[in-house]
Order: structure tokens, then sequence, then C-alpha cells
């Protein structure tokens, strides 16, 4: 459902000015909202039809993992947090003006898919979760977040940040640890 929602929402603000939803740094708290909003906003069709391919491919992951409600919970948690995080560098407000897209909060979601399957299956499943796992720190770290905000890429129409993919993955781990503390309290 959530999936759906990304998808649907992206959709539906494809036809909406960026200027009223993209998630804008010198913004960030005055209006809070945006931090939900921008994951709706795409830039290009190319952005947009890889984004909504790749979010179809996160939520199948999920779903054929059998993924429980909360981790469902954990990733609508890091929604807001994949943008806040980029916050985290100091350089960002001087290069990032706006941001939009779903692939922070798309990386947040394999995260949570990784570590449910890592730490809460066994066997195969276990397998799968370790080797996505380690296909996601390899991109993540080969992306240097670190490095310029802004990246050219010939691949694509559009500057890529890949610090947004960082942030979404370790805002979707966080939230997962957070909520299994909670449901480890809970079940005292």
């Amino acid at each position: 459902m959530l999936t759906a929602a990304l998808c649907v929402g992206s959709l539906l603000s494809w036809f909406l000015p960026a200027l009223w939803l993209d998630w804008q740094p010198a913004l960030a708290w005055q209006q809070p909202w945006r931090a939900w909003t921008s994951v709706w906003v795409h830039w290009s069709l190319l952005h947009l039809g890889a984004n909504l391919f790749a979010a179809v491919v996160v939520g199948a992951y999920g779903y054929s993992a059998r993924m429980p409600v909360s981790a469902t919970l954990a990733w609508l948690a890091a929604w807001p947090l994949t943008q806040l995080g980029m916050l985290l560098l100091p350089h960002l407000s001087q290069s990032l003006l706006h941001y939009g897209g779903l692939s922070g909060m798309l990386h947040g979601g394999v995260a949570i898919v990784c570590a449910e399957l890592l730490f809460k299956q066994q066997g195969a499943r276990r397998w799968v979760g370790a080797a996505v796992s380690l296909g996601l720190v390899i991109k993540l770290v080969s992306e240097a977040p670190w490095g310029p905000v802004l990246r050219e890429s010939a691949d694509w129409d559009i500057a890529v940040v890949p610090l947004a993919h960082s942030s979404g993955a370790v805002a979707g781990l966080l939230c997962w640890l957070l909520l299994q503390g909670a449901g480890a309290l809970k079940g005292r």
C-alpha cells in the first residue's frame, strides 16, 4: 500500500508545479510538509519512469519477503527523515536548492527489507538479505555521498544526489531498529 501511495502521488504530482512540493533545505523548518511531498516531485520523464519502476521493484522485494506491518511503519517513519538527514552536511544548503524524487525513500525501503531478512529470517531468506545488503553498501559507498552534493551523469538528464540515497538507507535502518527496540520493550 505504501508503494502504491508513492507511485500514485508521483503520477499525480507530475501535473503540479514542482515549486509547491519539492524539498528546499532553506525552507525545511518553515515548510516541513516538503519533507513528505518532495518524494513525489520528478524533474523529467526519465526520472519519473525510473523511480516508478524502482518503486515497484522495492515493493515486490518487500512483498515477496513477507514484511510485517512494523517494517512498513519503519519505512513510513523514514519518509521525512530521508530529506531531513541531508541537512547534516553543512555544505548542502549552499549546493542543493531544490530536491525531489523517490530514490532516497526507496533506498530506505531496501535497507529495511534487508535488515528484516538478515536479523529475523532463517536459511535462504537470510542469504538473500545478506547479498542485497552487500550490494546496497557497495552501491552507497561507490557513490561517495560525502563528495559534491549534485552529480551530473551521462546516464541521467538530471543531476543526481547520492547523499539522498545514503540518507534514506540510514533513516530506514534507524527507524527499523527503533521499532524493533520498541517492540522488544512492549513484549517485556
